[in-house]
């Protein structure tokens, strides 16, 4: 598995890098990959079929120049920014079994998530999260083509949860442990710093934390599909 740290300045490129291994994966130009990725400044992503109305503070983000970005998963609206940690997993079908549904998917990757940290409490709860007790710590979401897949998490070690408020609004589809309560108080993060995350990640599949860079080739064509695609108002405003 070939592992990578590297964030672009401009979100969208970011989004767009994580597809771009995607399609590399399913044209056999490269293998598995485990990237990490950072964003120094704040901006919010939408799930692929959510609608922008029903889930940003659209006026606030606007006014305080906050990026809008819609992603190419499923999953739900976030805010991302510093201490919030994005692993992307492009993972093989063929490779491992255990990933061809949906459920045994997220039973498979978080599970050795957990099982690398050991952190007491920490479990998978609901569909897609991971939880410390019953507080939310990491959220995921995939894109699944025939032959791979791309798995998105965040694990959340130094976020500004306020901001989750103020940026994103109330889901209305909530997993059943989540019960009433507000973003503030249904998140939180790890006590952990980010080198420690990143270290269990690459040792929950078997690869060196040891990051590579992506060359040029990759990088241009990213910045190029984030031009044609993920900074477009047709794609942001879809829904």
């Amino acid at each position: 598995m070939r592992s990578l740290d590297y964030t672009f300045k401009e979100p969208a490129c970011n989004l767009a890098l994580d597809e771009v291994l995607l399609r590399q994966a399913d044209s056999d130009d490269c293998g598995e990959v485990l990237r990490f990725w950072e964003s120094a400044k704040p901006f919010v992503v939408l799930g692929l079929s959510q609608r922008i109305s029903q889930e940003v503070e659209l006026e606030r983000c606007k006014d305080l120049g906050v990026p809008i970005q819609r992603r190419c998963s499923a999953g739900g609206c976030v805010v991302q920014g510093p201490g919030c940690l994005n692993f992307t997993l492009i993972l093989s079908k063929e490779a491992r079994p255990e990933i061809e549904s949906i459920r045994g998917s997220y039973d498979y990757i978080l599970g050795r998530i957990i099982e690398s940290l050991k952190i007491p409490q920490l479990r998978k709860a609901g569909i897609s999260d991971l939880a410390l007790g019953n507080l939310k710590v990491s959220g995921n979401a995939q894109r699944r083509h025939k032959n791979h897949i791309l798995h998105h998490g965040t694990l959340l070690y130094g976020a500004d949860i306020p901001l989750f408020s103020s940026f994103i609004r109330e889901p209305r589809d909530r997993p059943g442990y989540r019960g009433n309560r507000t973003h503030d108080i249904f998140i939180t993060n790890l006590a952990l710093s980010r080198e420690t995350l990143v270290n269990a990640v690459a040792n929950a599949f078997m690869t060196d934390s040891n990051s590579t860079q992506p060359g040029s080739e990759l990088i241009e064509e990213s910045r190029r599909l984030a031009e044609d695609k993920y900074k477009q108002d047709s794609w942001i405003y879809r829904k």
